[in-house]
């Protein structure tokens, strides 16, 4: 059985369901808790079952963020920059900022 806790938060399961079962019984008569089914969303994580394995995925996650910054229509690509682009020292070239703004989550 695996059983995972985050704050207020309790994921757990097994290939045993009469231990999934017992557990959720036990933690009902200690614990305010509501049984959500099948896991399907998790702390922004996607989760698909499936018969050959789990799967997790943050697409929707993605989709939220191309929307805020309107980027909705932009096009793919398998990389962070084209791989055509020559990136070469340029010793002479003016500095930078070092600042970075990062998304706060």
């Amino acid at each position: 059985m695996y059983v995972q806790i985050y704050v207020d938060d309790i994921v757990f399961g097994s290939i045993n369901l009469s231990l999934c079962k017992e557990f959720a019984k036990t933690m009902q008569g200690e614990f305010e808790m509501s049984m959500m089914g099948e896991l399907t969303f998790f702390l922004g994580l996607q989760i698909k079952q499936m018969n050959d394995g789990i799967f997790i995925c943050q697409s929707k996650y993605c989709n939220e963020l191309l929307k805020k910054f309107g980027m909705e229509g932009c096009k793919e690509a398998a990389t962070p920059i084209s791989n055509l682009c020559n990136l070469d020292l340029d010793e002479k070239g003016t500095g930078k900022s070092k600042r970075v703004s990062y998304e706060i989550c």
